[in-house]
């Protein structure tokens, strides 16, 4: 086994590339998705540069070019593949990406708790939660409050996503915990709301 840095088939120094600069092997990918795909850790991402990336990469790890390779080319072939695929279905979503560099840098990004009901929702969602109450017992009445809802949580959702955007600058602008710690929380109160938007959505279009 050759030492971190250094190419399992020559044992020349890869300089952390993918493929060694001296014999053109394929490396051990890394698990780090913008590492793999060589994209400088970033939350705005061009997403057709990105693209473009991913299909370049997929051609050149494709395992039908490493049938005829060493045993350890064809496996760091599958496994490059599969971390290809996640990276590519990740960062090219902006919220997932996100959530990824959140978790990459210690951040809990676990699943919404009922407990976390952003403050300002409080009284809306009591609200929200009668209205409910009274579609499903049958009370059509209660319809054009949940389409004033329906309304408030979408235009909701807008400046949540324009938050995100100017988060996302001042990161990129300087890395740090303290944009990561305000992008959780309004990651959070998204997430939550978009909860909201999709059980009123629901109970307006049910399925027939």
């Amino acid at each position: 086994m050759s030492a971190a840095g250094h190419c399992w088939q020559c044992n020349q120094s890869t300089s952390g590339q993918l493929f060694c600069p001296a014999c053109n092997s394929l490396q051990p990918p890394p698990n780090d998705y913008y590492a793999l795909l060589g994209l400088e850790r970033k939350l705005n991402l061009n997403t057709q540069a990105l693209q473009q990336r991913f299909y370049e990469l997929s051609r050149r790890l494709h395992p039908d070019r490493f049938m005829q390779r060493p045993v350890e080319e064809r496996q760091y072939s599958l496994d490059a593949s599969s971390i290809l695929n996640d990276a590519y279905r990740t960062l090219k979503d902006p919220v997932k990406r996100a959530q990824y560099v959140l978790k990459q840098a210690g951040f809990d990004v676990g699943e919404q708790r009922s407990k976390d009901v952003p403050p300002e929702l409080l009284e809306e969602v009591f609200e929200l939660n009668m209205a409910l109450e009274e579609m499903r017992g049958g009370d059509n009445s209660a319809r054009p409050q949940l389409e004033q809802a329906e309304s408030n949580f979408t235009r909701m959702m807008t400046d949540v996503d324009r938050q995100l955007e100017s988060l996302f600058e001042k990161y990129d602008r300087s890395p740090s915990r303290d944009p990561l710690s305000e992008l959780r929380g309004v990651l959070n109160r998204r997430k939550y709301i978009q909860n909201l938007l999709d059980e009123v959505h629901a109970e307006l279009t049910p399925d027939t």
